[in-house]
């Protein structure tokens, strides 16, 4: 590196926010978890024991350390004290099947595990086929639970030393984390996030959603989860409060939103879904504006018009796994806050514009050509840009596919509205094709949402004699009320064009992922068994 470039440029990584704000806010309040409560000050000392601790187990540069543990303290300090030193964190999914751990641990030949006692069973199972792991580390928090075999958690932080590190990192491209796809169409990938990326999409985070250092963020979305959305990091770069919830509970939540003074939160539709629910009931309002990050599923205007009437300042993102977690944003016109709610709902329902860190993003159709913006022509989105992944670890032929044409594609159907913002129509597995014409699944359930009975809903495609298939909706309806089959396809007559109407209703709850998302495919196999149909 010349001398100029040694003055004129630094290595992009999110790790230096958290130099910064030690620097800036060493008193200040950090992270809570029930009465755990840790300043700045303290919050870098505990990152400092983990990567002296980590040094101390033999953890070097480009080494993989996995963690299977909920929203607590101990995974947000992993996010830092890990790639602290060059290696690499491997976040796991709490919901999966051990064989599925088993796969993720081994595929990522991760030398270190870290796992919460909750889930010490899960890993005795398959302790004995894990082919690299050379040492555990237990996480015991307050819940109590089964101990592995190794160091507890605080006595490992307790026995390293606190001596200052510098940061590890020889080129911004260098992998932070590898985030695993949740595998519903085969083996879980593994997704490589760089620390330039990371750094990235965490200002992007800030940016967009308004976190300042009077901020509190309350930990909902999973931080598994493409790194929390990358909030893991963007939280801590203005010297913000992060407040970890070990479990997702509606009343805990609506608990800590006045007690923490809670200004900003995330998660999926189902989150937002419930915690609207047990407020409205009992006639609960947020005691101040909260802004609400919602990603993870296309939200249903009645959700955004349900959770902003209790006092939510709902923001809707939209990304993948691939894409760091969020990559576009409705952003919000001043202009649009003096139309009717239920416009506001609506407008705020699309998945908008890229963040100001990635933009590049457009919606093409199969030749690769933009479509045009019409908010009625169909295609596929695709993005490129700092905020994609690196690509999938050890799958070179899936990156290559996933990445044809110059583009990462994306696999879901929009279309692009006259203003230039994008819209999810549905998944390219999941779009209906019945008797030539395409039907989006998102809009019938859009629908179905509007009903007063409905909690909840899933549209699929089924086998249907005379028309190839049909669309079938399997809903969830709220406690205490009993709509009927007939009810709910009167009321979809009235408000759809009739090929779009459900041809049958089947009343059952409905399968999720860890992160909120309806598992359809669990519900298309059922309903295809013995079809010539590939179930996705």
């Amino acid at each position: 590196m010349s001398r100029s470039e040694e003055v004129s440029f630094s290595t992009l990584t999110p790790l230096s926010f958290l130099k910064r704000s030690v620097y800036t806010f060493p008193d200040r309040e950090a992270v809570v978890c029930d009465d755990k409560r840790y300043t700045y000050s303290q919050f870098y000392e505990r990152v400092m024991r983990m990567a002296n601790g980590l040094g101390r187990l033999g953890v070097r540069k480009g080494d993989k350390v996995a963690f299977l543990s909920p929203n607590l303290p101990p995974l947000l300090e992993a996010h830092y004290g890990v790639p602290w030193i060059g290696a690499i964190l491997v976040t796991i999914n709490t919901r999966l099947s051990p064989a599925e751990i088993n796969h993720i641990i081994n595929h990522s030949e991760a030398k270190v595990l870290f796992v919460d006692s909750e889930f010490v069973p899960k890993i005795r199972k398959i302790k004995d086929k894990l082919k690299y792991v050379k040492a555990f580390v237990g996480i015991v928090d307050a819940q109590g639970g089964e101990r592995i075999e190794g160091p507890e958690y605080e006595a490992f932080l307790s026995d390293s030393s606190l001596s200052e590190q510098e940061i590890v990192v020889a080129n911004e491209t260098d992998v932070i984390s590898i985030n695993y796809t949740s595998g519903t169409t085969g083996l879980a990938k593994g997704v490589m996030y760089s620390h330039r990326g990371a750094y990235l999409n965490s200002l992007g985070n800030v940016l967009e959603a308004g976190i300042t250092p009077d901020s509190a963020y309350l930990w909902i979305v999973p931080m598994f989860h493409c790194n929390g959305w990358c909030f893991t990091w963007g939280v801590t770069a203005v010297g913000a409060k992060h407040v970890c919830l070990r479990k997702v509970d509606a009343a805990r939540i609506a608990e800590l939103i006045p007690q923490e003074r809670i200004t900003h939160m995330g998660g999926a539709p189902i989150v937002y879904l419930g915690l609207s629910e047990y407020m409205t009931r009992r006639k609960m309002k947020f005691p101040r504006r909260v802004k609400c990050f919602l990603g993870g599923a296309p939200p249903s205007p009645t959700l955004i018009d349900s959770i902003e009437s209790l006092g939510g300042d709902i923001t809707h993102s939209y990304g993948l796994t691939e894409t760091y977690g969020p990559y576009s944003i409705c952003e919000w016109h001043s202009e649009w806050d003096s139309l009717p709610q239920e416009e506001r709902a609506r407008l705020k329902a699309r998945q908008g514009v890229p963040y100001v860190t990635s933009f590049g993003m457009k919606v093409v159709d199969d030749y690769m050509n933009e479509v045009p913006h019409d908010g009625q022509t169909m295609g596929e989105i695709v993005m490129k840009g700092n905020n994609v992944m690196l690509g999938y670890y050890k799958e070179q032929d899936k990156t290559n596919e996933a990445f044809r044409g110059g583009w990462f594609h994306s696999g879901d159907l929009a279309v692009v509205h006259p203003d230039g913002y994008v819209e999810i129509k549905d998944r390219s597995k999941d779009i209906i094709i019945s008797g030539g014409e395409n039907i989006s699944t998102v809009e019938i359930e859009n629908v179905m949402y509007q009903h007063p009975d409905v909690l909840e809903v899933a549209v699929i495609a089924v086998p249907d004699e005379k028309w190839g298939e049909a669309p079938k909706a399997i809903v969830n309806p709220k406690p205490g009320t009993n709509p009927t089959r007939e009810d709910l396809i009167a009321f979809c007559k009235e408000r759809l064009a009739k090929f779009k109407v459900p041809k049958n209703i089947e009343f059952a709850e409905l399968p999720r992922t860890s992160t909120g998302k309806i598992m359809k495919y669990v519900l298309k196999e059922k309903e295809w068994a013995g079809y010539d149909k590939r179930v996705h």
